[in-house]
């Protein structure tokens, strides 16, 4: 899926396979380019698949890779106990929903604070990955919403010749 220039989502294709690995999407990466899809110009987003952004910066030089908060939360939900995951959550949307890359660094910090001592491994997650995270910060608010998830798979503002 992509959205043109005009904002409207288009489909590009639909892809099957037994196996979703960096292989099978090089190969749908591939296909896009051969069919005119020249360039993915802001983001693409993933799920932190094994060699996928690999792949992605293979085929699409300039393109910049987001991977999926969503994706990252559910990770991270998996290792919080449920009695404490309500307000985990509530702390950790101060992070992902911030206005800027400066204050989600902020608030990460102040959620580490609170809760690193108990999650750890949830703490540490983010920190590692925090590059990966916070692409999306770089645009507006109504560009983020298109660009955090990998819910369907978006190239914005690509060139695709007809």
């Amino acid at each position: 899926m992509w959205i043109n220039p005009e904002g409207r989502k288009e489909d590009l294709g639909a892809y099957v396979s037994e196996r979703e690995g960096a292989n099978f999407w090089l190969s749908v990466l591939t296909d896009l380019q051969n069919r005119g899809l020249d360039d993915i110009l802001i983001v693409a987003c993933t799920d932190n698949l094994r060699g996928f952004s690999e792949a992605i910066a293979s085929v699409y030089l300039k393109a910049e890779v987001q991977s999926c908060i969503v994706e990252q939360i559910r990770n991270s939900l998996k290792y919080v106990a449920c009695k404490d995951q309500k307000e985990f959550m509530r702390d950790l949307k101060r992070v992902y929903r911030a206005d800027t890359k400066d204050l989600a660094q902020m608030e990460l910090e102040t959620l580490a604070d609170k809760w690193e001592t108990k999650y750890s491994i949830v703490i540490a997650s983010w920190q590692n990955n925090w590059e990966k995270l916070t692409t999306y910060f770089q645009y507006a608010a109504p560009i983020r919403k298109h660009i955090y998830t990998t819910n369907a798979w978006r190239a914005i503002t690509g060139r695709f010749a007809r």
